[in-house]
């Protein structure tokens, strides 16, 4: 009886990775050899790229059958990346990866073997270091998955990456969540299955540069809330509690303080800031109402998640 050797899928979303590439594609090679019975397959999602990161994929997938890619026909996102990429998987094992070697596929041997000779069902990285980020973002980024892990459905682990390996249960888990407005690192928290955290320091890249930026991380931060909480809506409820309780005495005074007092003009300048200042926070709290309004706006349409234009068989 032959030995059938299981498979990991490893997804690598690409957003102009062109020098990235080849070397991640040398490192996993490596690593594959050294796992004894174990085979890879390396799924590429190209994100739109502009430059030459689906010329790089094409010419991997023809050199070494091994490669697959999926590119899309624009930019839709890492998360509508790693959704394609966990979909596409045919491995019994699956690994998300970034291609900039902040993810070291050499972690890749530790993590399967936990799996195996431990019965985990995930194995997952994250970052206490955060080397590159300066002291703001450091700050924000800790204050961030402090109020997260507190406020939303799913687990947050500070510092948490998107680079884990896990079972095809867990892949199949997430793949039954199909939402338009994703935030994967809640979903796996959300879905739950036995999971190992690893710390380590993230490298440097090796090759190109970061194309996240502040107002990206922002912009994910608010996604994240808005997937996996309503607290800001209950927020805004006892907010305005809150005002129409200080309204109400406010009333009281006025009317206490006329009949004793009279009711002198002076105070209108008092009266016009704190009308300025309820109207913005009412303002505040539709725009977070607006907001989910927009994310319910956009699941009801079933808008596909990405589009591709081509992959290793459709290829031109």
């Amino acid at each position: 009886m032959l030995f059938k050797k299981e498979k990991i899928s490893l997804i690598i979303p690409c957003f102009n990775e062109e020098e990235s590439i080849p070397i991640f594609y040398e490192e996993a090679n490596k690593v594959s050899k050294k796992m004894k019975g174990t085979e890879f397959e390396m799924i590429f999602v190209n994100d739109g790229s502009g430059d030459k990161t689906l010329d790089i994929m094409r010419q991997l997938s023809k050199k070494d059958k091994r490669v697959r890619y999926i590119s899309f026909s624009r930019n839709f996102g890492k998360e509508a990346a790693m959704y394609a990429g966990l979909e596409a998987v045919t491995g019994d094992y699956a690994a998300i990866m970034d291609a900039d070697m902040q993810d070291p596929p050499e972690k890749l041997i530790e993590m399967y073997h936990l799996i195996k000779e431990e019965g985990y069902d995930c194995v997952a990285l994250y970052t206490e270091s955060h080397e590159g980020y300066n002291f703001i973002r450091k700050a924000l980024t800790n204050c961030w998955y402090k109020l997260i892990d507190k406020i939303s459905d799913s687990h947050q682990v500070p510092g948490a990456r998107d680079f884990r390996l896990m079972t095809r249960q867990m892949v199949d888990a997430i793949l039954e969540m199909k939402e338009y407005n994703r935030y994967t690192k809640g979903m796996f928290g959300f879905v739950g299955f036995h999971t190992k955290w690893l710390s380590y320091n993230a490298p440097d890249r090796r090759a190109g540069t970061s194309k996240f930026n502040l107002r990206k991380l922002v912009k994910y931060a608010m996604e994240g809330v808005m997937a996996f909480s309503t607290t800001p809506l209950l927020l805004s409820a006892y907010v305005g509690m809150i005002f129409c309780i200080l309204a109400f005495f406010a009333i009281i005074f006025i009317i206490v303080k006329t009949l004793i007092w009279g009711d002198p003009t002076s105070g209108w300048p008092s009266m016009v800031c704190i009308i300025i200042f309820v109207s913005g926070i009412q303002l505040f709290f539709l725009g977070i109402i607006g907001m989910y309004l927009s994310k319910i706006y956009l699941e009801i349409k079933h808008r596909p998640v990405y589009i591709v234009k081509e992959t290793e068989k459709t290829k031109r």
